[in-house]
């Protein structure tokens, strides 16, 4: 019996998820500005918790790259995620304390934009793997899922920054991967010449720019995005 009432709560709070899952899916469908004719989207994420810091810019060098293959076609957006409450146990049916705040509705909204074709999310290296905001973004793209897999068929790139070169950053970005394949989402590593799974940078004192090798590789990832989202796209 307990095992009985165990499973009909763990279901009641998951069709809870879902049900408020629809509700905000709906609303952030709304939300988005309009897209520019003949143009598509491609939507940068930067997850850390230090708002403009070192992923945002490792994410805002693949995003113009990814402009930058065709300037009149490409539309880039940069989500940074730094001083934004994403509460992960949402996605496991786990409700809102009365009068949290939850500022995954405005994120989904860009990525629920009509001409959203790809999407580049960059973490932080914490021992070996994304930040916690990171996971959290990423459970609560449950919400897509749930939708008749929203970002299928999206183009999807990772870019990962550590304090050290070889601090996990490559562990980091398979990980963040894993959960983007499970969105049915086209999932990309850098274009040639370097054509590795992703550019990891080393943060050197708040400062990514001397990186020539991250730098490098990211200019590659995000013009990888850019080349497979307008074959998808052209062939949609």
């Amino acid at each position: 019996m307990t095992d009985d009432l165990t499973r009909r709560v763990f279901l009641g709070a998951a069709g809870a998820a879902v049900a408020a899952g629809t509700a905000q899916f709906a609303a952030a469908e709304g939300q988005p500005a309009a897209a520019t004719p003949g143009t598509i989207k491609i939507v940068g994420v930067a997850c850390s918790f230090r708002k403009g810091k070192t992923t945002a810019a490792a994410v805002q060098a693949c995003l113009d790259a990814a402009k930058a293959v065709s300037p009149e076609k490409i539309e880039i957006e940069l989500v940074d995620l730094g001083g934004l409450r994403i509460n992960g146990a949402v996605a496991a049916g786990i409700a809102l304390e009365p009068g949290e705040r939850d500022d995954f509705p405005q994120v989904a909204a860009r990525l629920s934009g009509p001409n959203v074709a790809g999407v580049i999310v960059g973490t932080p290296t914490y021992f070996s793997n994304m930040s916690s905001l990171c996971k959290a973004f990423l459970e609560r793209l449950m919400l897509f899922r749930k939708n008749d897999f929203a970002l299928s068929n999206k183009v999807a790139g990772v870019v990962a920054v550590g304090a050290a070169r070889n601090g996990g950053q490559e562990l980091a970005i398979q990980a963040v991967k894993a959960a983007l394949v499970s969105q049915e989402m086209i999932v990309v590593g850098e274009g040639r010449p370097t054509a590795h799974g992703g550019p990891v940078f080393q943060n050197q004192g708040d400062d990514i720019s001397k990186d020539e090798v991250g730098l490098g590789a990211a200019k590659n990832l995000g013009r990888r995005v850019a080349e497979v989202a307008l074959i998808v796209t052209r062939c949609a």
